[in-house]
């Protein structure tokens, strides 16, 4: 894989950490109601996402730095994602942004050194199956990108 097409992925996946930021000046109303029906609130994605971050910085980013086996494994999303929910209730905004950023900085923090030609190494983790930078970020980029719409979306709603 070509060094600038990884350096972009590397840009876009920090980029988040701007938008994250951004939300501080957020309404604390708007931080906590759903953005539709049926949806979740900002609070509850930024969770989700933070919960996401951490759980793969913890099993499979930081292993790869340190050389370690990789310990993650596969996960029941429901069960993970209503927990994310449940924490985000837990925590302040100001404490879950900058929990979101430290955990997306981190990652960024560990995959900069790694030379370009070693993302798309595979290594195996606790159930057996591959896991590469490169399809990490090439899942975790576009989730991004759908959640920072939905919230864009209901921010700029009259």
């Amino acid at each position: 894989m070509k060094t600038e097409i990884i350096n972009e992925r590397i840009n876009s996946f920090e980029g988040f950490i701007h938008f994250v930021e951004s939300l501080r000046n957020m309404e604390d109303e708007k931080w906590e109601l759903p953005i539709a029906e049926g949806k979740w609130a900002v609070r509850d994605i930024i969770a989700h996402i933070m919960l996401w971050d951490k759980y793969f910085l913890e099993n499979a980013i930081r292993k790869i730095k340190l050389q370690q086996p990789l310990t993650s494994r596969h996960v029941n999303f429901d069960e993970f994602n209503n927990n994310a929910v449940q924490y985000g209730k837990t925590k302040d905004k100001d404490t879950l942004i900058s929990e979101t950023i430290s955990y997306r900085r981190e990652i960024i923090d560990h995959l900069t050194p790694i030379p370009r030609d070693k993302y798309e190494n595979k290594y195996v983790d606790e159930d057996g199956n591959h896991f590469t930078i490169k399809s990490y970020l090439d899942g975790f980029i576009p989730h991004d990108s759908h959640h920072k719409s939905q919230i864009e979306q209901y921010l700029n709603k009259p």
